[in-house]
C-alpha cells in the first residue's frame, strides 16, 4: 500500500491510491471487522473523595488472574478489561456490565471517573498493588515499587483509557496481495509485511496524536494534593485546585505519565528490529539516580533493575506495538519472535461526561484516525522529528485551546487550527469509506463533531470541565465526586445480562483458584525467577 512514487506528481499520491484500495469490493467487508478492546482505569475512592486505602475487594477475585478486572499501580487503581470485539456496541456493553457487577461488590466506595486523581495521602502512603506471594506476583509489585521510587507514587495514580486495536487478517491478506501484485512490497512473508505496515501506522500516529489530546483531553485541572512536594508551573484555581487556563490534558504533560529521565531516549519506530534494540539498550543502560536507590533493602526488592528502564513497559509511549505473550514470555520477546498482532493506544483520558469514560463516537473516530495513519504516506522518522513530536505534545497539553497556538506540521510551524483542519479533511475521506462499509453515517458524523471542536475550543472536554466547575462553583474534587455518585447510582440501577454476569463471577472464582495454584509452587526462588525472566531479553 505504499511506495516512493508519491514524489512523482504525474501519478496518484500514496493516500489517493490507498483510498481506491479501501473502496474495492473485496476490502470493504474487512472494514467492518476491526478488532478492539478497552482497558479502562479508575481509582477506588471513599464517599468524601479520598483514595481508598482498603485492599482489592475479595469478591472481585484475584487481581493477578481475573481476566476482566485487575489493578494497575496502586491497590486502589482498578483496571477493567474487555475481550476483543468487532462490534463497538458489544465492547461498550461488556464494559458497562463489568462496572455494574463491580459496584455490587464494593462497599461504600466509588470509581473515580476522571484521569486526574482524588484527594491523595502522603506519597509513601499510597498503597502498591498486591498480587499474592507467587514469583510473578512479587515481580509485579517490585516493578511498581520501583516506579514509585523513580517517579513518585502520586504520578502513578493518574488513570487513562488504553485502546487496543488491530486490523483483521483478511484485510492484511488483501493489502499484501495488492502490494505484491503492484510491486509495492518485497516481503515474501505476510507477518513481515504486517510488521512494516504497523510501524508505518505508528509513525503517522506519533506525528498526529497531538490532535487526539486536543480533541479528547479531559484533564485541565487537579487537586493540590497531587503536587505536594513537587515542582510545577500550575496556577491556582479557587482554593483547592491548580490548573493551566488553556490546558487540555495535564495527564499527558510533565505531571502525568512523563519522565525527565526518559527524555534522553530516542526510540526508533522505523522498523521492528530498531524498536526492539532501542528498548533493550535502555534496559541495559545503568542510570545513576536509580543505582543510588539500590536493588534490595532488608531483603525486599526496591526495583527490578538499576537501568534506565526496568522492563519495556516502563517506557512511556502514546502507542505501543503488542502481541499476546505466551505463558512466561515478556512483551518485547513476543513481538520480536512472532511479530506485531495489535496496537495499544495510550494517550486517551477518561471522559468524565461518559459513565464508561469513553463512548461510541470517540471509538469510531479512533478507528478512522488509525486507518488514516495506515493509509497516509509514512516517511521514516529521524531524531529531529522525534523531538518535534515531543514539542507538539507539550504545547497541546499546556496551551492546546490557545487560539494563537502554533505547532510543527511536518517541520514547519503553522497555526494549530490550520494543521488540525487539514488533518480532519483527509480523515473525512477515510470516514466516508467506513460509512460505505457500515452502511451508516456514524463515522462522518463523528469526524464532523471533531471539526466543530477545532473551530470552537469551548466544545472540547477540557473546556467543558472548567466551564461546569465554574458554573456550579465546584472544585476538581467536588465536580468529580458528584459525577462518581451519579454514575454509581446509574450502574447500581442498570439491568445486566444475567448470563454474562454469571460468566464474570465464574471467572472471579477461577482467578482465586489460579492464584492459589501459582502460590503452591515454591520450587524456584524469586531471585532465580527474576534472573530467568531477564535472560529472555538477551
Amino acid at each position: 500500500m505504499q511506495d516512493s512514487s508519491a514524489n512523482n506528481t504525474s501519478k496518484p499520491s500514496v493516500f489517493d491510491r490507498n483510498l481506491t484500495f479501501l473502496a474495492s469490493a473485496n476490502v470493504q467487508p474487512a472494514l467492518c471487522k476491526f478488532a478492539r478492546g478497552i482497558e479502562k482505569e479508575g481509582l477506588r475512592v471513599t464517599s468524601s473523595g479520598h483514595l481508598a486505602m482498603s485492599a482489592h475487594p475479595e469478591k472481585l477475585g484475584s487481581a493477578l488472574s481475573n481476566p476482566w478486572l485487575t489493578t494497575d499501580f496502586s491497590e486502589a487503581l482498578l483496571e477493567f478489561i474487555t475481550p476483543v470485539f468487532e462490534s463497538v456496541d458489544d465492547t461498550l456493553n461488556f464494559l458497562q456490565t463489568t462496572h455494574a457487577v463491580a459496584y455490587k461488590h464494593m462497599v461504600k466506595e466509588m470509581i473515580w471517573p476522571t484521569s486526574m486523581p482524588c484527594i491523595l495521602p502522603n506519597d509513601d502512603q499510597i498503597p502498591l498493588a498486591q498480587y499474592g506471594s507467587s514469583n510473578v506476583a512479587q515481580m509485579k509489585t517490585a516493578y511498581r515499587r520501583g516506579l514509585g521510587h523513580r517517579y513518585g507514587r502520586s504520578m502513578q495514580t493518574v488513570a487513562g483509557i488504553h485502546y487496543n486495536f488491530s486490523f483483521p487478517q483478511e484485510f492484511w491478506q488483501s493489502a499484501y496481495d495488492h502490494a505484491k501484485a503492484n510491486n509495492l512490497s518485497s516481503h515474501t512473508n505476510l507477518q513481515l509485511y504486517i510488521n512494516e505496515r504497523y510501524f508505518d501506522l505508528i509513525r503517522n500516529f506519533r506525528r498526529n496524536y497531538w490532535l487526539l489530546i486536543y480533541l479528547f483531553g479531559s484533564a485541565p485541572s487537579v487537586d493540590q494534593s497531587f503536587v505536594t512536594g513537587r515542582e510545577h508551573n500550575l496556577v491556582s484555581l479557587g482554593q483547592q485546585d491548580l490548573y493551566l487556563p488553556m490546558a487540555t490534558s495535564l495527564r499527558m504533560g510533565d505531571l502525568g505519565y512523563q519522565s525527565s529521565a526518559q527524555q534522553s531516549l530516542f526510540v526508533c519506530y522505523n522498523q521492528l528490529d530498531t524498536y526492539v534494540e532501542t528498548l533493550l539498550h535502555a534496559m541495559d543502560t545503568p542510570y545513576p539516580d536509580y543505582k543510588s536507590i539500590g536493588l534490595e533493602k532488608d531483603g525486599v526488592y526496591q526495583q527490578l533493575s538499576t537501568s534506565l528502564l526496568q522492563i519495556e513497559n516502563e517506557f512511556y509511549s502514546a502507542i505501543r506495538p503488542k502481541r499476546v505473550a505466551l505463558n512466561g514470555e515478556n512483551p518485547l520477546s513476543a513481538i520480536a519472535n512472532r511479530g506485531i498482532e495489535y496496537l495499544e493506544v495510550r494517550c486517551m483520558d477518561i471522559d468524565p461526561f461518559s459513565p464508561l469514560g469513553i463512548d461510541a463516537e470517540t471509538i469510531r473516530f479512533l478507528d478512522t484516525f488509525l486507518l488514516y495513519c495506515l493509509t497516509k504516506e509514512s516517511p521514516l522518522c529521524d531524531e529531529e522529528e522525534f523531538r518535534l513530536i515531543g514539542e507538539n505534545q507539550s504545547r497541546i497539553v499546556s496551551r492546546g485551546r490557545d487560539p494563537e497556538l502554533k505547532i510543527y506540521c511536518g517541520k514547519s510551524e503553522i497555526p494549530m487550527r490550520d494543521c488540525a483542519t487539514g488533518l480532519l479533511s483527509d480523515i473525512a475521506k477515510i470516514a466516508k469509506q467506513m460509512d460505505f462499509a457500515h452502511q451508516s453515517n456514524d463515522y462522518s458524523r463523528s469526524n464532523e463533531l471533531q471539526l466543530q471542536k477545532v473551530n470552537d475550543a469551548s466544545l472540547t472536554p477540557s473546556a467543558k470541565i472548567l466551564s461546569a466547575m465554574a458554573d456550579n462553583n465546584e472544585s476538581h474534587i467536588s465536580f468529580t465526586l458528584n459525577k462518581s455518585e451519579q454514575y454509581r447510582q446509574l450502574f447500581q440501577e442498570s439491568a445486566t445480562d444475567t448470563k454474562l454476569e454469571n460468566e464474570l463471577m465464574l471467572a472471579v472464582d477461577e482467578s482465586i483458584t489460579q492464584q492459589a495454584e501459582l502460590e503452591r509452587d515454591t520450587s524456584v526462588s524469586f531471585s532465580d525467577y527474576l534472573k530467568t525472566q531477564f535472560e529472555q531479553y538477551h
